[in-house]
C-alpha cells in the first residue's frame, strides 16, 4: 500500500516576478516570439554568464543542435560525447547527419574523462560536447587543452548546471558555446526552452539565422538558408526572467539542500556516495545523486521501488548510450556501467523541508539495513 505522503523528486518554484511578467504579456498581446522579455531575457543571461552573446531558443536540444549547423556539422563528421548523459546530447549530432562517439566518466565526478578523450579522435573529429553531468562541471582545463591540440571546437552542455564554476568561472563561458536547458525540472525554468551562450559574434549571427527559419535580418521574408523554427515565446522568456532575478536564491536553496543530505548521510559513508563535489569546482545541484556501495545487499532498482512506497519519488541514474538501441556500442566504459546500475537521484526541490529530507534519508537506510 503506497503511503499519503508524497515528496516529488523536483518541480518549479515560482517565487518571483514570474505572474506579473507573464500577466503583462497577455494583457499586451506580445505571447508569440516578438516581445520585450526576449531580448531582456537573452541580455540578462548573458551578463550571468559573462559572455557577449545569449540567444533563447525553444529548448535544451534545439540549444544543442543550432550551434552544430552553425559548425558546418554533416555526414563523415564526428563529435566526442559522454557516453554517461541524457540521449539528447547524442541525438543532436544525429540530426545534422554526424556521428556522435561515445568516452567513458570519470569515477568521482562520473563527467566525461579528458584522459580518455585522445584515443577516441580520428581525422574524422570536429569536436566535442561535454557534460556538466547532475549539477558538476566537467574538468574543463584538461578538456580545452586536448581540444586546443586537436583544432576541435568545444559545445559546453549545461542543461543541469546553471551557475556551476570551474576553478572560478562559470559553466557555459568556458568554450566555444555553452548550452542550457529550462525544462520545468531544471534549476529555473520557463516550462521548456533553451539558451545558448558565446563569445563569437560570427556564430551567433549564424544561430540566429538559423533559428528564425532562416529570414534576412536585414530583408524581412528573404530566406537565403533552410531555417528552423526553434524560437522562444515572450511568454516563456517572461517566466525565464522571473526566475533569472532569483537564480541565486534557487542556487543557494540546492546548495543548502545538498549540505542537508550529505550531512544526514554522512554516518553511512561505508553504505553510500553522494557526487562529490571537488576543490576546483563549484556544483550547482541540479540533483542529489546516490550511490549504493558494495555494503548494501538490496538492489538500485528494489530499493527505489520501496521508496515509491514510502511515497518518495526517485529516479536512476542516466543508462550510458552505448547500451541503448540507437548508440548501441560493444567497446568497454567500465566507469559509466558501474555508475550508472548503482546510482539514482532524491528528491532536490528548492522547497524541500529538513523533515521531507530526514524522512528520506530514515526509509533509505532502514530499507537497506532491513534486506540487508
Amino acid at each position: 500500500m503506497k503511503a499519503v505522503r508524497s515528496i516529488p523528486l523536483a518541480g518549479p518554484v515560482l517565487n518571483g516576478n514570474e505572474r506579473k511578467y507573464v500577466m503583462d504579456c497577455i494583457d499586451t498581446g506580445w505571447i508569440s516570439s516578438n516581445g520585450k522579455y526576449v531580448n531582456e531575457f537573452e541580455q540578462k543571461f548573458a551578463q550571468f554568464c559573462g559572455v557577449d552573446h545569449a540567444l533563447s531558443c525553444a529548448n535544451g536540444t534545439v540549444a544543442l543542435h543550432l550551434p552544430l549547423l552553425a559548425y558546418g556539422v554533416g555526414a563523415g563528421d564526428e563529435i566526442l560525447v559522454p557516453t554517461f548523459t541524457y540521449i539528447a546530447t547524442a541525438n543532436a549530432v544525429k540530426y545534422c547527419g554526424a556521428t556522435p562517439v561515445l568516452v567513458d566518466c570519470e569515477p568521482d565526478t562520473w563527467n566525461m574523462d579528458p584522459q580518455k578523450l585522445e584515443e577516441k579522435i580520428t581525422a574524422n573529429t570536429k569536436g566535442i560536447i561535454v557534460v556538466h553531468l547532475y549539477g558538476h562541471p566537467a574538468n574543463m582545463e584538461q578538456i580545452m587543452k586536448v581540444a586546443k591540440k586537436h583544432n576541435l571546437f568545444v559545445i559546453e552542455d549545461a542543461a543541469e548546471a546553471h551557475g556551476a564554476e570551474c576553478n572560478g568561472q562559470i559553466v557555459g563561458s568556458i568554450g566555444d558555446v555553452g548550452t542550457f536547458s529550462f525544462f520545468g525540472n531544471k534549476i529555473i525554468s520557463t516550462g521548456e526552452g533553451g539558451m545558448i551562450t558565446t563569445n563569437n559574434k560570427e556564430l551567433a549571427d549564424k544561430m540566429r539565422l538559423l533559428r528564425g527559419q532562416g529570414m534576412d535580418p536585414k530583408r524581412r521574408y528573404w530566406f537565403e538558408v533552410v531555417g528552423y523554427n526553434y524560437r522562444m515565446t515572450n511568454m516563456q522568456a517572461a517566466i525565464g526572467l522571473g526566475q533569472l532575478e532569483n537564480i541565486e536564491w534557487h542556487l543557494d536553496k540546492r546548495r543548502s539542500v545538498a549540505n542537508n543530505y550529505i550531512e544526514l548521510f554522512a554516518p553511512y559513508s561505508e553504505w553510500f556516495t553522494i557526487q562529490p563535489e571537488l576543490s576546483w569546482a563549484k556544483h550547482s545541484y541540479w540533483m542529489v545523486s546516490i550511490l549504493l556501495q558494495a555494503k548494501v545487499k538490496i538492489s538500485r532498482d528494489d530499493l527505489m521501488k520501496l521508496l515509491d512506497e514510502d511515497g518518495i519519488e526517485t529516479r536512476p541514474l542516466f543508462y550510458p548510450m552505448h547500451q541503448m538501441p540507437p548508440y548501441y556500442d560493444t567497446d568497454n566504459y567500465p566507469v559509466a556501467d558501474d555508475v550508472s546500475a548503482r546510482g539514482f537521484n532524491v528528491p532536490t526541490n528548492a522547497l524541500l523541508s529538513e523533515m521531507d529530507m530526514n524522512y528520506i534519508c530514515e526509509r533509505i537506510v532502514f530499507h537497506c539495513k532491513a534486506n540487508g
